[in-house]
């Protein structure tokens, strides 16, 4: 028998569990501080992980996190799904392209019309 995420988090002596009692603290901390509260602590961690890390650990995890999210998708969806969105992602620069041309040469008669 499957048994649900919330009867599998332990409760608190209210009734509570403690996934509902974050979830319900981080919501009175939204609502009493607002949006700018959680951009300046964010900006903040940001500016101590830099300053203990350096550049160079943004550059890694962003390497693992790109090859990690890469493998995942190529998991999902196959190999052969790189080569169908490769083809809509061609089609579609052509198509961009003729509409530039069509475009430019509108604009081109429209000078010319002008000019006489």
């Amino acid at each position: 028998m499957l048994m649900s995420s919330s009867q599998n988090t332990p409760k608190k002596p209210g009734g509570m569990s403690v996934r509902e009692a974050g979830k319900k603290g981080g919501q009175t901390v939204k609502s009493k501080y607002g949006p700018s509260f959680y951009e300046e602590i964010g900006r903040k961690g940001g500016l101590a992980t830099k300053q203990a890390h350096g550049h160079e650990f943004y550059e890694e995890i962003g390497k693992k996190g790109g090859k990690k999210g890469g493998e995942a998708t190529r998991d999902r969806y196959g190999s052969d799904f790189y080569e169908r969105i490769g083809q809509k992602g061609g089609q579609r620069v052509r198509e961009l392209i003729e509409e530039g041309k069509r475009a430019a040469a509108d604009a081109k008669d429209e000078l010319e019309r002008r000019a006489s």
